[in-house]
């Protein structure tokens, strides 16, 4: 797996923003079959920054209706990463 499949996409949400502001931390949807090791790897090289600390969550997916059909939105995981002192990443917010 390359680092372009291990990351997703950045989240952009509220509380997002604010840990950016206060604790130079960032969220990202990555792969499900993505480990620690390997996000911290794919955020290093793509980004050139250096990783202090990163937190994984399984965020369950939510039961969905569309007019009579019942439905289900898929899994996905989500990495809190810390970065070291001096390190940003421009993700445009």
């Amino acid at each position: 797996m390359n680092r372009y499949q291990i990351i997703k996409k950045p989240l952009r949400t509220e509380k997002g923003v604010a840990d950016v502001q206060s604790s130079n931390t960032y969220h990202f949807e990555v792969d499900m079959k993505a480990n620690k090791i390997q996000i911290k790897d794919a955020i290093e090289k793509f980004f050139n920054v250096k990783v202090a600390d990163i937190r994984t969550q399984v965020r369950k997916g939510k039961n969905r209706r569309v007019k009579f059909k019942q439905g289900r939105t898929k899994d996905w995981k989500k990495a809190i990463v810390m970065l070291k002192e001096g390190s940003t990443i421009d993700l445009g917010y």
